[in-house]
């Protein structure tokens, strides 16, 4: 094969410190969420494209190349140091192997957003082409256990390299937002289960919220998590962040998936005691195939399989003007929007104007809750913009892959 671009001597990756919260690389230390010495080089946004908040360019400086954060000359979240070669000095052979590269192999990276109740993965090659999107069973750890994350997370991988081109062995990078991979404490076990199987590649792992908030692309911000848990992260500056949740259902996910269901089925069981019909317990019983007393022993022998799913459920209903279901969802906007208040408050966010991004799959799905939740942010952060994240987690995460990659080949036909 003919070599494209030789490999500047002497690059090291400087795995040993982390760009963001919570960040594991293979043989690197973990990073605690609220460390503060952090180097200068550790500027959010370093993982090598998106931030909205660009330095100026001299007229005089070469102009960083596409994906690389203005000045940083940083490309990735292991920070390789190497310089960013501006368009117009790459010999157009280059621009033309770039057209015709996939004739002698191209590179592929995987992106993940594990959750408690799916995973999603972007198979992206090094030009920033999206080759697949997948979808798997649940990755959190501290639900499912190593084991089931492991296979989750393998089976997206598998779907999504079957039939595009790249093996296996040509996956050169592999990025992943894991939720509860912290708390579990298995992100080293993980990365080894994932090596033998990908061989050839750099595997970086994270908790999902800090990367959810690196996917808002700007400082300040702050990201509101709401799926089969919840949990809130903040920060007002490269360095200072502020979190509120994300304990897990035992010590209280208020306003996730898990936590409506919970409620939705105390409220229709209280109906059900007193003999009064209920139209929402009603659904909830059609929905499972049960009496109220086989869903019970189900949700003792695993809530997960229950509380989650009884979610869209009270949505529709709410949707559908059942006082129940509006009592529940209007309960859980409350919650999040306190959890959010508190972060809000806390990087002195009140009066300023910033980005308050909502993803998981408790948002979009009603607007009873969704209504409620943006009346509460208005009223304690009037300047802040609520919207969703720009981008799918999982692909945010491919992108950034890409970045990690040596000599990344160019899209040149856009």
């Amino acid at each position: 094969m003919v070599i494209l671009q030789q490999r500047a001597a002497g690059r090291r990756a400087n795995s040993g410190s982390s760009i963001v919260p919570e960040l594991y690389v293979e043989g690197a230390s973990r990073a605690g969420i609220f460390q503060s010495n952090r180097t200068e080089d550790a500027k959010f946004g370093e993982i090598g494209f998106g931030t909205r908040r660009r330095a100026r360019q001299k007229t005089q400086r070469p102009r960083p190349r596409e994906g690389c954060r203005a000045g940083t000359h940083q490309c990735c979240p292991l920070r390789r140091p190497r310089p960013c070669t501006p368009r117009n000095a790459i010999p157009p052979v280059l621009h033309l192997a770039g057209q015709i590269a996939y004739s002698f192999g191209m590179r592929g990276v995987l992106g993940f957003d594990g959750g408690g109740t799916k995973t999603d993965c972007v198979l992206m090659d090094e030009s920033r082409q999206i080759l697949a999107r997948t979808r798997s069973g649940p990755s959190n750890p501290t639900r499912v256990g190593l084991e089931a994350t492991f296979a989750a997370l393998l089976e997206a991988a598998e779907k999504a390299l079957a039939g595009s081109g790249i093996s296996a062995g040509e996956v050169a990078t592999i990025y992943g937002g894991i939720a509860g991979l912290g708390a579990a404490r298995v992100a080293g076990d993980l990365i080894r289960m994932l090596k033998p199987k990908f061989s050839n590649a750099v595997v970086l792992l994270k908790d999902d919220l800090s990367m959810a908030l690196l996917a808002t692309e700007e400082i300040p911000s702050v990201v509101v998590i709401a799926g089969t848990g919840s949990a809130v992260l903040g920060r007002n500056s490269p360095d200072k962040f502020a979190r509120e949740g994300g304990w897990g259902p035992i010590l209280g996910d208020p306003g996730s998936a898990y936590d409506i269901g919970r409620k939705a089925i105390v409220l229709s069981l209280r109906h059900w005691l007193r003999g009064q019909n209920s139209p929402l317990g009603n659904e909830i019983l059609h929905r499972f195939h049960r009496n109220w007393i086989e869903l019970q022993d189900q949700i003792r022998a695993n809530a997960d399989s229950v509380f989650p799913e009884v979610f869209p459920i009270v949505a529709k209903a709410a949707d559908e003007s059942d006082e129940a279901a509006r009592v529940v969802l209007q309960s859980a906007a409350e919650e999040l929007a306190e959890m959010a208040a508190r972060v809000i408050e806390t990087l002195g966010l009140r009066d300023q104007s910033f980005f308050l991004a909502k993803t998981g799959g408790v948002f979009g799905r009603s607007r009873v809750l969704d209504d409620r939740f943006d009346s509460r942010v208005a009223q304690v952060a009037p300047n802040a913009r609520v919207g969703a994240l720009p981008m799918p987690i999982a692909e945010f995460a491919a992108r950034a892959a890409v970045n990690c990659l040596d000599s990344p080949v160019r899209n040149v036909g856009g």
